[in-house]
């Protein structure tokens, strides 16, 4: 048996029992390449509906690790959405951070008088305002589902123990024509949080009230891609080092790029002294 292989098996057992296990996690050395960039680029791409020279055609090749989820009805939610007949939860609170509305600065409406740019009018966010939901959630009553190992792609290089989120914060490609927008995974939804064969397989999104909706995107998406609140998009995972330069890299302790950006901060300050 490969290496791998046994690595996925000794962490699905470790599901199955409750116990737990440390797994490394790496990040690519490109990150410090884009996180650069992005910093380059925050003066002209902050407050712009339509940031030019980024990735906005991309196509899917043959052998690509993971697929495109094509012609996904797609519709709007936001931090601090209060419930209504077609989302009766309401989203101060995320499916993995009970204080997501509190965290992220307050609430992200999408009305346009009360946006500047990509973000709140008021306050700078303190996550990345680029966020989206899918509907599979990998636990379930403190403990990681079972299925969880078989079916999620990266699980093996994530998992560090039975009741913690392997999902949140994964990279996401979302594409309307030919403009292409990148966010994080921060909540679960629309509507049903059991539904791997969709997020994972091939399956397509089952009926529900908003014309059976597979994706949501937060009002940032919505305005870079310029698309309406409910319309049909693509979308595909990525690794982190796949993301390019954008408005997507700038905000948030969540953030991917924030974080390795503030890594190398803190190097740098540890070797002047």
């Amino acid at each position: 048996m490969r290496i791998e292989g046994l690595l996925l098996t000794f962490a699905c057992g470790l599901i199955s029992t409750g116990a737990t296990a440390q797994v490394a996690q790496t990040v690519n050395d490109r990150a410090a390449r884009f996180t650069e960039n992005a910093m380059k680029l925050r003066e002209s791409i902050l407050f712009k509906i339509e940031p030019n020279n980024l990735q906005n055609n991309l196509r899917t090749q043959p052998g690509e690790k993971y697929p495109w989820h094509a012609q996904i009805v797609t519709t709007v939610f936001w931090i601090g959405e209060t419930p209504t007949a077609n989302n009766p939860v309401p989203n101060r609170s995320s499916a993995w951070d009970t204080d997501w509305a509190r965290n992220f600065g307050g609430s992200d409406s999408p009305d346009s008088n009360l946006r500047r740019g990509f973000i709140p009018a008021k306050f700078v966010p303190g996550q990345n305002p680029f966020y989206l939901a899918l509907p599979y959630n990998d636990v379930s009553g403190g403990r990681t589902k079972t299925e969880a190992c078989n079916v999620i792609p990266w699980f093996r290089e994530a998992f560090v123990k039975s009741g913690q989120t392997v999902l949140k914060g994964r990279w996401v490609a979302i594409r309307k024509g030919n403009r292409v927008c990148y966010g994080q995974w921060e909540d679960v939804g629309p509507f049903r949080s059991d539904h791997w064969a969709y997020v994972f397989g091939g399956d397509r999104p089952r009926a529900n009230l908003n014309r059976g909706a597979g994706l949501d995107i937060s009002p940032a998406i919505r305005d870079y891609l310029k698309a309406e609140n409910t319309d049909v998009t693509d979308w595909r995972f990525v690794d982190f080092e796949e993301v390019p330069p954008g408005p997507w890299t700038l905000y948030g302790d969540n953030n991917t790029f924030v974080i390795e950006r503030r890594k190398r901060e803190e190097a740098f300050a540890r070797r002047q002294w």
